[in-house]
């Protein structure tokens, strides 16, 4: 590892952990959201500096589609205007806090309690490749396949779902304003 390499690395887990501690130090669930993913973005860019890219990529997109879906329904469904009221994220604070503290010191015992093993043999060209093989084995043209007949099953089921195009509401003139919209009740209903 570079110096870059090291100095990324530390910036990247600095980010992590200030983003964590925000998560619990935030008073509502939309800002948490986003703590939580600034925090986990962080540490895909962690894996990355690390070597591997595909899932520190992976790990990014994952998170980023996972708060943004939870960031959208809590502003669509949640009782309090967006999930921005006031509220505490922690449950029985002593008991919390003496199990995390527990299991931070057992942590740190752990990192520099183990002998960590050498690297023996060179490190392979593609990581990527020896992730997907390790991850998926000899079913990774199944995976793959299966993937794109997903996608295609989502995208087929969206436009089947909607009955209606993005121009059919200005009709025949797409100048027509404002639009005669059939869903929603505009000029001509």
């Amino acid at each position: 590892m570079t110096t870059t390499d090291l100095l990324l690395l530390g910036v990247l887990g600095a980010l992590a952990l200030t983003g964590g501690v925000l998560v619990f130090t935030l008073d509502s669930m939309a800002r948490v959201t986003f703590s939580l993913l600034a925090s986990l973005a962080c540490a895909g860019g962690m894996v990355t500096v690390l070597g591997l890219p595909y899932l520190g990529v992976v790990i990014v997109l994952m998170m980023v589609m996972e708060m943004v879906i939870m960031a959208v329904f809590m502003i669509a469904y949640m009782m309090n205007p967006a999930g921005l009221m006031p509220m505490s994220m922690l449950h029985n604070k002593r008991g919390s806090l003496v199990i995390s503290a527990v299991a931070f010191a057992a942590l740190v015992v752990g990192i520099f309690g183990v002998s960590w093993p050498r690297r023996t043999g060179a490190r392979p060209k593609d990581t990527t490749f020896q992730v997907g093989m390790s991850l998926m084995g000899r079913q990774m043209l199944t995976m793959v396949t299966l993937g794109f007949v997903l996608l295609a099953t989502m995208v087929g089921a969206t436009v089947l779902a909607t009955h209606r195009g993005r121009y059919d509401r200005f009709g025949d003139g797409l100048d027509q304003r404002p639009a005669n919209d059939p869903a929603g009740g505009g000029v001509g209903r």
